[in-house]
């Protein structure tokens, strides 16, 4: 089975509902409907998780690049899937509801630096998920040999979140310290 069709499947998919739902709702006045759809997309994690184990454990399948990906795009997917949702539907409501226009993330100041600890915080949680979903599928496999590309992958994501650390909150925190100090 190949784990990159499904993971491209999925995110099609995502991206797919996700305007089929805030169309539903927008432009067919269809709340309904729009709910349905929009209550599809987390299904679509469920798939992919369900493609990935299948494939490692029914299959016998050794676990390559691919698998960790998916692991960690369900990270990703649950930790960053709702606020771009809601970016995307305030959007929507903007171009075809009448609806004020969406803030956008501020450039400056203290604003931009609780921004940027948020956004990392998510990082951490897609982390956390990405971890607790690779070391399941290490733990329900059962074969340290088949999944030691997996392994690498939880490393790879906390490699990934120290560097979103160092280069997107504290950076943003000092530089804002940094400009308060000049104004004081």
């Amino acid at each position: 089975m190949n784990i990159l069709i499904a993971i491209i499947a999925c995110e099609i998919g995502f991206w797919v509902l996700l305007v089929a739902g805030l169309g539903a709702r927008y432009l067919l006045r269809l709340r309904g409907l729009s709910t349905v759809l929009l209550l599809c997309v987390p299904l679509l994690d469920v798939i992919l998780l369900s493609l990935i184990s299948w494939d490692l454990v029914a299959n016998g399948t050794t676990a390559d690049f691919t698998h960790g990906l998916g692991a960690v795009y369900l990270g990703f997917t649950v930790a960053f899937g709702h606020p771009i949702i809601h970016r995307v539907d305030r959007w929507f409501a903007h171009r075809f509801a009448g609806a004020p226009e969406p803030p956008k993330v501020p450039k400056h100041g203290p604003q931009r630096v609780a921004h940027e600890w948020k956004e990392w915080g998510r990082m951490v949680v897609c982390a956390v998920l990405s971890t607790a979903v690779l070391g399941g599928i290490v733990w329900i496999v059962g074969d340290p040999v088949r999944t030691a590309e997996l392994i690498g992958w939880i490393a790879r994501v906390w490699l990934v979140a120290g560097i979103w650390f160092i280069g997107w909150p504290v950076w943003v925190t000092i530089a804002n310290m940094g400009q308060v100090a000049k104004r004081g």
